[in-house]
């Protein structure tokens, strides 16, 4: 099972992310890094472990307030060995698809059919099934149709992230068993290795993580058991 690690990028800055309610993201300052500056909350998460993937959301260009995408672009300079998933808002696709795979947030999407021509045109899109307070934010239907899925799938429980409540993990075995060819990605909540190997059993592809990881819930050690 694949881990990982994730940033929440706002005004230039990782912030901490509190139940999806991103209003109230503040700069990031954990028990692992003190600091918000991209760069160095990257330089922490990789001296704890090899991460070969970090997700980014761009919560800027999401909500429409702007940009950071010359930011992300800096750091994928910096650690052009690492592959970026990178959720922004479906916007300057061009350019973030010459450095890093594109997440189609479904909280992004207007209709079905732009979803179509998205996985149709975008190189090894992902897209992420978006939830919050336990409702699909995305167009109506789309969370039971997988036919229009591409291959790799990211549940987020946006309403967990940050939470430490516990993953979806009875959402995710129902995905799973829903569509099997699929690889699914379990996003939100998670705070410990029981956490972890539920996910596993339960069909998970991946685990997006941070909180259990700024906190020091999950460590070297658990984190070494999915190497």
């Amino acid at each position: 099972m694949k881990l990982i690690t994730v940033i929440d990028i706002k005004n230039a800055e990782v912030v901490t992310a509190k139940s999806g309610k991103r209003h109230a993201y503040t700069p990031s300052d954990t028990p692992l890094c003190h600091s918000s500056q991209p760069l160095t909350v990257v330089s922490t998460l990789l001296a704890l472990h090899p991460f070969d993937t970090f997700y980014i959301a761009d919560l800027d260009a999401i909500s429409g307030d702007g940009s950071n995408l010359t930011l992300i672009q800096k750091l994928h300079l910096e650690h052009p060995g690492i592959t970026l998933w990178v959720d922004n808002g479906l916007t300057e696709l061009g350019l973030l698809c010459d450095f890093a795979r594109p997440v189609i947030g479904t909280e992004s999407l207007t209709n079905c059919d732009r979803l179509r021509h998205l996985v149709d045109t975008l190189p090894s899109p992902i897209l992420s099934l978006d939830y919050l307070a336990d409702q699909f934010t995305g167009p109506a239907g789309l969370d039971q149709q997988p036919v229009r899925w591409p291959a790799e799938v990211i549940l987020m429980t946006l309403s967990r992230v940050g939470s430490a409540s516990g993953p979806d993990a009875a959402h995710l075995k129902q995905l799973v068993k829903q569509s099997p060819n699929r690889h699914f990605f379990a996003a939100g909540g998670v705070r410990h290795l029981s956490d972890l190997e539920q996910l596993h059993a339960n069909g998970a592809a991946g685990v997006l993580l941070s909180t259990a990881l700024h906190q020091g819930w999950i460590g070297p050690t658990e984190l070494g058991l999915f190497s």
